[in-house]
């Protein structure tokens, strides 16, 4: 089984806010594949569908993004999934909006929810697929900006990045995390 899981906060306050867009994109692959069945477990919000013939759990924390890595160790272990069948989508302020990167393994920089992750399942080592969000203006909290919403032009990227992160989560599925870094890295 493949994990997918996408970081956010919960709450209609938070909604497609910056730091929504790893929620997001677990919904628009909920969206696309039919996948409704979705059910409070392990501290998340997860349902469990087929996507292109793989078995998948699609992964919405409920712990708030901070402690984001309390659900995922929890989901890890309760279904016996090794780390490198784990993909987490993300914001991330160091990308202009509307890119993506993917990476095989890597630090959780300044996110906090990654920070949560790694340090609950205790290794660098599963793909992740961050989507760009900007940098913060000089006269706003990165805690501010990252909680506010897109701008009407933003938001036409972020659906653009969102389809796109989708269509990554989809060939490290399917192919490999190699095959949707240099397909899809902006």
């Amino acid at each position: 089984m493949i994990v997918l899981a996408g970081l956010g906060n919960m709450g209609p306050k938070y909604e497609r806010t910056r730091h929504n867009v790893g929620f997001d994109t677990i919904d628009f692959l909920a969206a696309k594949y039919r996948i409704s069945n979705f059910k409070s477990k392990h501290k998340a919000l997860i349902a469990e569908g087929i996507i292109q013939g793989r078995k998948t759990l699609l992964v919405k924390p409920q712990t708030y993004m901070n402690n984001s890595g309390e659900s995922i160790r929890e989901i890890l272990d309760y279904y016996k999934i090794p780390t490198e069948n784990l993909v987490v989508i993300y914001d991330d302020t160091d990308i202009d909006v509307g890119s993506i990167r993917i990476r095989a393994k890597g630090s959780a920089g300044t996110h906090n929810g990654m920070r949560s992750i790694l340090s609950h399942i205790k290794t660098e080592d599963f793909p992740r697929i961050r989507i760009g969000i900007g940098k913060a203006p000089e006269y706003m909290e990165l805690a501010d900006y990252v909680l506010s919403r897109f701008t009407e032009d933003e938001r036409k990227l972020i659906n653009n990045a969102i389809e796109n992160a989708s269509l990554a989560a989809v060939t490290i599925i399917c192919a490999s995390v190699e095959i949707a870094m240099s397909k899809y890295n902006s």
